[in-house]
């Protein structure tokens, strides 16, 4: 399987922040899910990528190194990011006239059906749009020219749940229309990705924690619920964390079923990919 994304030692160091050595792949035909808290260092492994934040280390998308084949990269790629690259002094139909001269691409027919889609008005200001009308302006811009490869930072923040799931749909087909395409998508709403991304790659200060195939973070992990003596019985290798509470401890696993046979312990949770991320960051060990 080709990749679209290839990072390998990816480094860069700001005042009291370092991403530290990230390496991973995003495979054509995939959703990768990038998680972790508020300046883990998902936005700096973006902007890396992307080009807009020098960094050490090497970055391929399509193959090709980003910075020497930046402007043929940028042709085939869809860029999602907090900080929009709309004027807000622009209506959506003055963008699909600049689209139009920027991406040689650019399907003004599917950009006009995705305006209709997402209820968005063509003749009004973006300044007057609501932050969640702003964010489905940027995706109809950004998959409007059919590239090969999404990149979207926090693309379903601020938007009510109706709407999110009507844009995870979309991205989705856009996957399912073509099994080269890729998509990286970074956010903070981890049940998100539970229902569309193929892998996880989780990022806590600076450094990948795992980067796992979705379905087996969720099949194997567990949360195993016991006293504090069944606890003290337990190899400190059989597990990644612990949180205590008032009347039993939570232990978080990795080995769901080796756990089970090995302490015949019943009662093991399956968790969420939030809680996962939560026993990393919280946990004690």
């Amino acid at each position: 399987m080709d990749n679209n994304i290839e990072l390998q030692n990816v480094s860069k160091k700001y005042k009291g922040f370092e991403l530290k050595n990230i390496s991973f792949n995003v495979p054509q035909g995939c959703i990768v899910g990038l998680i972790g808290e508020n300046g883990a260092g998902k936005t700096t492994t973006i902007k890396s990528i992307l080009n807009i934040s020098k960094c050490e280390g090497i970055v391929k998308i399509f193959g090709k190194d980003n910075i020497k084949y930046e402007k043929e990269i940028k042709e085939e790629t869809g860029v999602v990011l907090d900080d929009s690259f709309l004027s807000d002094y622009l209506t959506a139909k003055q963008v699909n006239l600049i689209m139009r001269e920027f991406y040689k691409t650019w399907n003004e027919n599917k950009y006009i059906n995705l305006l209709k889609q997402f209820n968005i008005p063509t003749d009004k200001l973006i300044k007057d749009f609501s932050s969640g009308m702003k964010m489905k302006l940027k995706i109809a811009t950004a998959i409007s020219h059919n590239p090969k490869l999404l990149i979207l930072d926090e693309p379903t923040s601020g938007l009510d749940p109706v709407v999110r799931n009507e844009i995870l749909d979309i991205f989705r087909k856009y996957i399912e229309e073509d099994e080269t395409r890729s998509i990286l998508l970074s956010t903070h709403i981890t049940t998100d990705l539970e229902h569309i991304s193929d892998y996880i790659v989780f990022i806590e200060k600076g450094k990948i924690i795992f980067n796992l195939p979705t379905n087996e973070l969720l099949e194997n992990y567990g949360i195993i619920k016991c006293s504090k003596n069944d606890f003290l019985k337990l190899d400190e290798n059989d597990y990644i964390s612990y949180q205590k509470g008032q009347y039993q401890y939570e232990v978080l696993t990795s080995n769901r079923n080796t756990i089970r046979n090995k302490y015949n312990i019943t009662t093991i949770d399956k968790p969420s990919i939030e809680d996962i991320m939560l026993f990393y960051i919280k946990g004690e060990k």
